[in-house]
């Protein structure tokens, strides 16, 4: 097939400001999802994660429809949604099924929304599968700003997040503001999600904020060690499916998103043989 042949140019491709821009972005990205991923897990909120991608999607369309950036109304929608399944409780039974109601709606309001309007029918499918290689000069700027912000907030609720996270009762009993750690918890997630949709779509969200920090776990002991090595399993999956789709042209967050699966599968292996 032509579109998978090898571009013997691909080095070239490499230079250019878009793929810097984009190269640059997933850094980000990997920075902010290797954190809240691990924390997503431990606190077994990873329908959540899924969800609040969609929950995002008539935000990003509502958007479009009034001229605003797709990152603020799909960032509002989001936030919205996580407060919402915040209020809802931390385990997964007390919010699973309204999260899920709540996720059908917005799917379904998401597709309407793009229906009103050539504009927002276009930008659909980018929004559901991503277009990192389009990423803006000030989408990168609030990308590097977020990830300021995050690392400021972790350095201060690191403990009581982590405490609550793998602990609630006790961390409870220890005075921990179990409420306001859930509450915290789910904008940041929110937050994560609203950078990494340009990069792989609401659809394929998983596949960067939850299965780099699943992998991770399976390689590492301390919550510390997880965080960092998800970083790196998302930023080499961002990069090297950057590459891939540069040297054999293909959509990017196909090759994302497939290097991210391939290490988690690999780690599967390793860790069912050395159980054995």
């Amino acid at each position: 097939m032509s579109s998978l042949s090898y571009d013997p140019n691909w080095t070239q491709t490499l230079t250019t400001s878009f793929m810097t821009r984009a190269f640059i972005a997933g850094l980000c990205i990997a920075v902010a999802a290797g954190i809240i991923g691990y924390f997503t897990i431990a606190r077994q909120s990873t329908f959540a994660a899924h969800a609040l991608a969609h929950i995002g999607l008539p935000g990003a369309t509502g958007a479009v429809l009034l001229g605003l950036p797709v990152s603020f109304g799909m960032g509002a929608f989001a936030l919205g949604g996580a407060l919402v399944i915040a209020g809802l409780g931390k385990r997964a039974s007390q919010r699973e099924i309204a999260t899920g109601t709540v996720l059908a709606f917005a799917t379904g309001l998401g597709l309407y929304f793009a229906r009103l309007s050539s504009s927002a029918s276009q930008q659909f499918q980018s929004i559901l599968f991503g277009s990192i290689l389009t990423i803006s000069p000030n989408q990168i700027v609030g990308f590097i700003v977020f990830d300021v912000i995050l690392l400021a907030i972790m350095a201060v609720v690191y403990r009581p997040m982590l405490f609550s996270s793998l602990d609630e009762q006790v961390a409870q009993a220890k005075g921990v503001p179990i409420t306001l750690m859930n509450v915290l918890f789910m904008a940041i997630l929110a937050g994560v999600i609203t950078i990494t949709v340009p990069a792989v779509g609401t659809l394929l969200i998983f596949a960067l904020v939850v299965t780099p920090a699943a992998t991770a776990n399976m390689m590492t002991a301390s919550p510390f060690a997880s965080m960092v090595t998800a970083m790196v399993i998302c930023l080499i999956s961002i990069w090297g499916g950057l590459i891939l789709a540069t040297m054999f042209p293909a959509p990017p967050s196909f090759a994302i998103v497939t290097l991210s699966t391939l290490f988690w599968i690999i780690m599967k292996i390793v860790e069912a043989v050395r159980n054995r």
